[in-house]
């Protein structure tokens, strides 16, 4: 299990406790409520996520301390339609994504996507997300990243999306 944002943590008191959240009373409440998810979502495991790097991808913000300035990718996009009827709709999204996040012992890197909303149609949806690892445009010093995903679920349905982010620095 991995931790979010120093809210959940694992020690071992005196008691024998060695569960602690910050925000639930237990584990079970915890594990159910995702607080203790680092939202990778590419790991099946929390080794797994430490090894490729990716546990720094988390939505929390808890490493952004770390974070330094690389580059980032602007994003514009619609994510795809939902509901039926005359409910059926989608939304517009944009934004840059953060700086670059070493994965692979440094020879990629993926970056973080926190988008708190989307356009308004009587309501909005959030989109956290990692991109993929970059994908080199052929003939060029380029990449891109794949972006994909689903958005919170707002007003009863939620928005999948797919698409990639722009070229790092287009004028450069």
């Amino acid at each position: 299990m991995s931790f979010q944002n120093n809210r959940c943590r694992r020690d071992n008191d005196n008691r024998g406790n060695s569960f602690k959240c910050m925000r639930y009373h237990n584990e079970d409440e915890c594990r159910h409520m995702n607080c203790h998810r680092d939202n990778c979502c590419k790991c099946h495991n929390e080794d797994e996520c430490k090894h490729m790097n990716w546990h720094k991808c988390n939505c929390c913000n808890c490493h952004e301390e770390d974070e330094m300035q690389t580059h980032v990718h602007e994003y514009s996009e619609s994510v795809k339609l939902a509901e039926e009827g005359d409910d059926r709709h989608n939304h517009r999204v944009a934004g840059v994504t953060g700086e670059a996040i070493p994965i692979n012992g440094g020879t990629n890197h993926v970056h973080r996507i926190r988008n708190d909303n989307t356009d308004f149609l009587d309501h909005f949806h959030q989109i956290r997300v990692t991109t993929g690892p970059a994908i080199p445009i052929p003939g060029t010093n380029k990449h891109v990243h794949l972006v994909s995903g689903q958005t919170t679920v707002v007003d009863g349905h939620f928005h999948i999306f797919l698409f990639t982010t722009q070229i790092q620095a287009p004028l450069v």
